[in-house]
């Protein structure tokens, strides 16, 4: 006879296992018809039965999900979740570990600092670069530029954790035209503002500009580029980094999903110079395909992070470099969401994690290549898993993107990129193949056909009217 509590999560993984084997058959959008209702009102004013709770949470949310763990949501560069790495976190989850310090948790710190060292490896980063895991790309960019204000600012004998930047000397910071929002919203929070940035040029595909990177006097930090959020493009990163080192300038890689480029042998020259950089941001939960959430930052000196991000209270234990996550990262408390990342990696390896990279990018090529061949317009160079796909006019093209994400069989999103509206293709999750490609290009065009036949029918209502 199972206890309470095995009848419980043997209850939620039935349900998970359903909601995952299900996904095929129902649309990838959320139902707009689902009942929301039942999980607010007012709080009950005793004890609930937990497996009708549990009931009514799946009953409620499931149809109201997109389907993120599919393998036909390209929406935006969201993965999907790689069996080991759900299992993982089921795990991460039951072991209730504060992952903060090696004293008290040195089961899943261990597993953290050893996917950390993977990541490293992989990416091709300098040995003895560290860093840790944060809930994205937004807090790790946090970290990470915080890290860096920290050390330009000390090099001139400022101390900015004690001080703060009240009377500091000002930091300039260099971004591209086509600064992740993400970045943005970073600098805003570390203090460094979001408005005073020094904003250069790209090129037609979205990559900052070499020679217009302006001249740096004083401390300053340079944002680049791996993985233009709408082209998937790369900024010029060895010539740059060269440049802004030259000048004395930390350079910071935004590498929410482009980062992972670096693991393939086929796609690793788009980060040449990459690293050669100071610190890195980059999300497990794109393309690695690590269930949310899962960011990390790196930083090329450990001692610069240390710095910044450590804390002393007398009933804290002081460990080692490297021992205690707490030196390093942005909480004190935290669930050691590094574990999946640890069994995804561990269970790929290096030939895994390249293959993953490759065959998603080929599908994104596929994709785009067989929308050009039924007359649409590829607006980017296709050189990872983006592709930017134009209907012809502005109208045409966002009713083509609402109708398919209307139809079901795939989700993708709209954007504006360099004046033109277009809908914005992400090829991210391990579990897409070609017959999705295939069946996703299908329901595209079959929207395509249908907008311009609208559209056809309306014109003569509209030359009646005139």
């Amino acid at each position: 006879m199972p206890t309470a509590q095995e009848a419980l999560l043997n209850q939620a993984a039935a349900r998970a296992i359903a909601y995952l084997e299900g996904l095929d058959d129902r649309s990838v959008a959320p139902d707009a018809r689902a009942d929301l209702q039942a999980l607010g009102g007012q709080l009950p004013d005793g004890p609930s039965d937990p497996a009708e709770v549990l009931r009514l949470l799946v009953d409620a949310v499931e149809p109201a999900t997109m389907a993120i763990a599919g393998s036909r949501f390209f929406g935006w560069v969201f993965g999907g979740s790689y069996p080991v790495g759900l299992a993982a976190d089921w795990l991460t989850s039951a072991w209730d570990q504060n992952t903060a310090f090696g004293d008290a948790t040195p089961g899943t710190i261990a597993v953290e600092a050893a996917a950390l060292r993977w990541v490293i490896e992989a990416a091709g980063l300098p040995h003895g670069s560290w860093g840790a895991f944060a809930t994205g790309t937004t807090l790790a960019n946090a970290a990470a530029l915080a890290t860096a204000t920290t050390s330009v600012l000390g090099r001139l004998g400022w101390d900015v954790v004690a001080d703060g930047l009240f009377g500091a000397p000002p930091v300039t910071v260099v971004v591209g035209e086509e600064v992740h929002s993400s970045l943005v919203k970073a600098l805003g929070l570390v203090g460094l503002g979001r408005s005073r940035v020094v904003r250069v040029p790209v090129d037609d595909q979205g990559r900052m500009r070499a020679e217009l990177l302006p001249r740096l006097e004083g401390p300053a930090i340079v944002c680049l580029q791996a993985g233009n959020v709408n082209t998937g493009s790369f900024d010029p990163m060895d010539e740059i980094v060269t440049a802004a080192h030259d000048m004395g300038a930390w350079v910071h890689i935004d590498g929410a999903f482009g980062f992972w480029a670096a693991a393939s042998p086929q796609y690793s020259h788009l980060t040449a110079g990459m690293e050669r950089a100071d610190s890195w941001a980059t999300d497990a939960h794109k393309y690695l395909n690590v269930p949310y959430d899962a960011g990390l930052y790196l930083v090329r000196d450990p001692s610069a992070l240390e710095r910044t991000m450590s804390v002393s209270a007398a009933y804290l234990p002081e460990g080692e470099i490297g021992r205690d996550p707490i030196l390093y990262t942005l909480e004190l408390s935290r669930r050691a969401r590094g574990v999946p990342t640890w069994a995804v990696l561990r269970t790929l390896g290096r030939s895994g994690l390249a293959e993953l990279v490759e065959r998603t990018c080929g599908l994104a090529r596929s994709f785009a290549d067989q929308l050009a061949r039924a007359g649409c317009e590829v607006l980017n160079d296709v050189v990872l898993n983006q592709a930017l796909i134009s209907f012809g006019d502005t109208e045409t093209t966002s009713r083509v993107v609402k109708a398919v994400q209307g139809e079901g069989t795939l989700f993708v999103s709209p954007t504006v990129w360099q004046g033109r509206t277009a809908m914005r293709i992400s090829v991210s999750s391990w579990k897409t193949t070609q017959t999705d490609i295939d069946r996703s290009v299908e329901a595209v065009l079959r929207c395509w056909e249908r907008v311009r036949a609208s559209q056809s029918a309306a014109e003569p209502c509209a030359a009646r009217a005139v």
